[in-house]
């Protein structure tokens, strides 16, 4: 089961725009509120080696307790028959810099085909918190080995009401990366790690309008459109991550149109971006920057 794009947490003015893209995504400068646990799990540390936890993922992490829940709880509080439900962030690095895991729905399926979300699902019995159910996720949707995996913070949880899902979002750093396929093509298409070079690149972002009339903010990557539910919490990290670059959040663009963007664009030599689809080419060439997924 995967949180899907169009579950989007909110409308535009929850992500509003700031002058040339820069926007404010839930910063408290103070820690969360209590009822709303986030921010480092237990044992992390500020000062850890580097050979062990990359310092940018360290600044990270530490940033996550100065979420704001109340940014993430604005629109939508959740109701009685609330789901709960986790998704995994998980980011790792390569010679070519920072990366994060995504997938992108199968294209069959009647619920929002072909739209790209994060590793997760909603929580079964057995499952030990929040972790618990997003590495399980992870591990049935990819085959991502969990043991490889280091789980560091939570973000604030936000409510989504069209699934009912109040989704907890898992912060990781993928210490020993393995290698991760396509489990079920009934369910989903392609496994990519996405580069954070290519997302922060201000030619890749924009806004898409869904035919509903909500605005979410986009990224464009070969093969895929990053929007809503997916989006939006990637442009949190991105911006307390340190990451962000001024862009042109002018450039709204309807849903459709979008989509044909992202087809037409071709992986680079300069990041490698691009998606490993789940029928290897006749060929069976897989780009190089991506040949571990």
């Amino acid at each position: 089961m995967t949180i899907s794009d169009q579950d989007a947490p909110g409308a535009r003015d929850e992500y509003h725009d700031q002058g040339e893209g820069r926007e404010d995504h839930g910063r408290s400068g103070r820690a969360g509120d209590a009822g709303d646990d986030h921010g480092p799990l237990p044992g992390f540390r500020t000062d850890e080696p580097a050979d062990e936890l990359p310092r940018w993922m360290s600044d990270l992490v530490a940033a996550t307790a100065e979420l704001d829940p109340a940014v993430f709880r604005r629109l939508s509080t959740p109701s009685d028959n609330a789901r709960q439900a986790a998704v995994l962030m998980l980011f790792a690095e390569d010679e070519t810099g920072p990366d994060v895991l995504l997938l992108r729905r199968s294209n069959s399926l009647g619920s929002h085909p072909g739209q790209v979300a994060f590793p997760g699902g909603g929580t079964d019995p057995g499952d030990d918190g929040p972790v618990g159910t997003a590495l399980r996720e992870a591990a049935e949707e990819v085959g991502l080995i969990p043991a490889g995996v280091r789980p560091l913070a939570l973000l604030p949880r936000v409510y989504v009401p069209v699934s009912r899902f109040d989704v907890t979002p898992v912060l990781a750093y993928w210490r020993e990366p393995s290698a991760v396929r396509v489990v079920d093509l009934a369910e989903t298409a392609a496994v990519a790690r996405v580069p954070i070079a290519h997302l922060v690149d201000p030619a890749n972002r924009l806004q898409v309008r869904h035919p509903s009339g909500y605005i979410s903010p986009a990224y464009l990557v070969p093969g895929m459109l990053i929007w809503g539910f997916t989006a939006s919490l990637l442009t949190v990290l991105l911006s307390v991550g340190g990451w962000e670059q001024p862009w042109d959040a002018t450039n709204i663009q309807d849903l459709d149109t979008a989509w044909q963007l992202a087809e037409q664009l071709s992986p680079t030599a300069e990041d490698g971006s691009g998606v490993t689809e789940a029928t290897a080419p006749a060929d069976g060439h897989v780009p190089p920057a991506i040949a571990e997924v």
